[in-house]
């Protein structure tokens, strides 16, 4: 594959650079060089379920370590094959029970509304900021980590900084560094007290063919409930981007209407930037639509271009909540936490904590009378992850 390699592309164009580069090959898989290394780019669902076919792909040889040593650490996200299927039957039990679920949204909805209590009269708060402490004090709680503000800091940091360079990645690096040293010695302090149904408990005691996990992989673990909880305040900072500009969904939201709520939370994962694109590494010899995948070929799944591709979801550049209501979403159409069976494959097995707590927080916002003074609410697909550059600023009289 004699391509020039699109590293810099990405880094220039960020989450336009896929879609952009398929649109000049009519949507057919791009080869392409990537980080140095072959590769293909494909979207779709029937890419989607090629990409998570179990035995296709693999991925811990496929994360670059700046992603790795920011935003997932060394643990789940790295493992393939059994591994993954042991380790991964840790989040399901904690991140997919409907009590468990249930009981994080409620913690989100209180915190929330104690907050908010103190903004009324004040001047402008930032509500990526104030989403972000809202989340992580509620995630922090739910699994039994000690909760403060440099939590909160550090977690966002993990995010802000795995796709940049400079300063931003720095400051993930230390901040995961700094909350694996600290989680550790609450894994090992847990340790010594009989176990609990408390996630940190139910992780700390945690065995994998007999041995419990060394206690710098079991904090990567809990940071891997407590990180993604929290960057559902990019998805909060949306939702107030969107009843902003769509006001008219603001009505049926104050309604309490669940499905419509549960159908606006859907358009905000499809219609905003959120993954650009997710990795793997051919196993074997593949082909996909006719283009030849040869065994350790980088395979990258669009994920923004697939949710803004006409082909899959009509009208993409328009955001309209009415398209998820009364039908039914296949597994391998809506992928912003990934695509196939939770349970079994690589998508990740918080999104119904990503539902539920968005949820919560978009009809919170819905009903909280409030206004936007001027600011700048643009959003810069060149930088990812992307957001509203103010983070969406509101007074509350």
């Amino acid at each position: 594959m004699a391509f020039l390699d699109q590293s810099v592309a990405f880094g220039t164009k960020g989450y336009a650079w896929l879609p952009d580069l398929r649109r000049r090959h009519h949507g057919r898989p791009v080869p392409l060089r990537f980080g140095r290394q072959p590769a293909v780019a494909i979207s779709g669902p029937d890419a989607a379920r090629f990409f998570y076919h179990r035995g296709h792909l693999e991925r811990h040889t496929a994360l670059p370590s700046p992603v790795v040593d920011t935003l997932f650490g060394r643990g789940v996200h790295t493992l393939d094959g059994e591994a993954h299927r042991a380790r991964k039957a840790l989040f399901v039990a904690l991140l997919m029970n409907e009590n468990g679920v249930d009981t994080l949204a409620t913690l989100v909805g209180k915190i929330f509304d104690e907050r908010a209590d103190g903004w009324r009269g004040g001047g402008p708060v930032t509500l990526f900021d104030e989403a972000a402490r809202v989340l992580s004090d509620a995630a922090a709680r739910w699994t039994g980590v000690p909760e403060n503000d440099l939590l909160t800091s550090d977690l966002v940091a993990m995010v802000e900084g795995f796709a940049s360079v400079g300063p931003r990645h720095l400051r993930a690096r230390l901040a995961r560094m700094r909350r694996e040293r600290q989680l550790s010695k609450i894994i090992e302090d847990v340790r010594r007290q009989p176990p609990t149904d408390t996630a940190v408990s139910r992780i700390a005691h945690h065995l994998e063919n007999g041995y419990l996990l060394d206690s710098r992989s079991a904090a990567v673990e809990l940071i891997n409930i407590i990180r993604p909880t929290t960057a559902v305040a990019w998805f909060a900072a949306f939702a107030g981007h969107a009843l902003d500009r769509w006001p008219g969904t603001r009505a049926r939201l104050r309604e309490g209407d669940d499905a419509y709520t549960l159908a606006f939370v859907h358009e905000v994962r499809r219609f905003y930037p959120f993954v650009p694109f997710l990795g793997g590494r051919a196993r074997r010899d593949l082909a996909f639509q006719s283009t030849d995948v040869p065994k350790g070929t980088l395979v990258l799944l669009d994920v923004y271009g697939q949710h803004h591709d006409p082909r899959v979801w009509p009208e993409p550049y328009e955001f309209r909540p009415e398209r998820f209501l009364g039908r039914p979403i296949g597994e391998f159409e809506l992928i912003p936490q990934g695509g196939g069976d939770p349970r079994t494959g690589h998508r990740c097995p918080g999104e119904q904590i990503v539902i539920a707590t968005l949820g919560t927080l978009v009809q919170r916002l819905a009903k909280l009378d409030y206004y936007l003074p001027p600011q700048d609410t643009g959003i810069d697909l060149g930088r990812v992850p992307a957001r509203p550059r103010s983070g969406i600023k509101i007074v509350v009289p």
